[in-house]
């Protein structure tokens, strides 16, 4: 009768690490978003004269200041995150499968193999994160290029080209959002929840599963996942939820699509899925 409630309390951990992440990346692109909107107020309101070169100059250096702190605070939570929260979730997945499989958690410990697989993890999802990072500084600067060159255009004696606008200039270079594949845009907020999500998920069932197959010996899981959920994404015909998996089966897939909240509970009393009965909720 104690099996849900652990069930929610590693639920609860692994929903704390997501949130705490999540929050952290959210406001690390928020200095890039209203570096941008200072920039375009600061921009506009210079007007030709003796002091605009100087002005623009000092807005640049500025949002350079801010693309560099930026930098630091993400790529400071990204460190962490690999080398201690998906750590943690591992473990947090590999102490359920011994409390589920009725053994003591407290004996879970980091074996070479449960060592080479997060590190395998670790530095698949730092390279990840890190490839947003990178690539949200090459759109801040491609702004800051054609933000610099309107605003010296529209003061340059010789020139006076027009000032584009602020509308324009976000709408060409929305920092707020992160471009996926087939160049459709998403808000930098949803798309930290989704990719924190899947890595924990991803870790902490993955911790589970190879403590399922290790320490606790079995070789079948039952499943628990959202109703109509596919096994290997979410329209899949083959239904997830309260099926019986390999060990094997469900490490190629231990989530089915972002923000999947896949969950399993090891099955050492099957053999085959023959001699499979349905264990009740957990």
């Amino acid at each position: 009768m104690t099996t849900p409630t652990r069930r929610r309390s590693l639920r609860t951990r692994l929903l704390a690490l997501i949130t705490s992440a999540t929050d952290a990346l959210a406001a690390a692109w928020r200095i890039l978003t209203r570096a941008q909107q200072t920039l375009l107020t600061v921009l506009a309101r210079i007007r030709p004269g003796r002091t605009a070169q100087a002005a623009i100059r000092a807005a640049d250096a500025a949002f350079q200041q801010a693309i560099a702190a930026f930098d630091r605070t993400a790529m400071g939570l990204i460190e962490r995150w690999a080398a201690t929260d998906l750590p943690t979730a591992y473990r947090a997945g590999g102490a359920e499968a011994l409390t589920l499989a009725d053994r003591d958690p407290g004996q879970w410990t980091w074996t070479p193999r449960h060592q080479t697989t997060i590190t395998a993890l670790s530095a698949q999802y730092y390279t990840d994160l890190t490839n947003r990072v990178r690539e949200a500084v090459r759109r801040a600067r491609a702004f800051l290029r054609d933000a610099l060159t309107a605003a010296r255009g529209r003061v340059d004696q010789f020139r006076r080209t027009p000032w584009p606008g602020r509308a324009a200039l976000l709408d060409a270079h929305p920092l707020d959002t992160v471009i996926y594949a087939g160049n459709t845009r998403h808000p930098a907020a949803a798309w930290a929840h989704a990719a924190i999500a899947w890595q924990t998920y991803t870790t902490a069932n993955t911790g589970l599963l190879r403590t399922t197959a290790d320490e606790v010996g079995a070789n079948w899981i039952e499943v628990r996942d959202g109703p109509g959920c596919g096994w290997k994404s979410h329209k899949d015909d083959d239904e997830a939820d309260g099926s019986l998996r390999t060990i094997q089966d469900a490490l190629a897939h231990p989530v089915a699509h972002p923000h999947c909240r896949r969950s399993f509970r090891p099955r050492p009393d099957v053999i085959s899925r023959t001699d499979y009965a349905f264990g009740g909720p957990f």
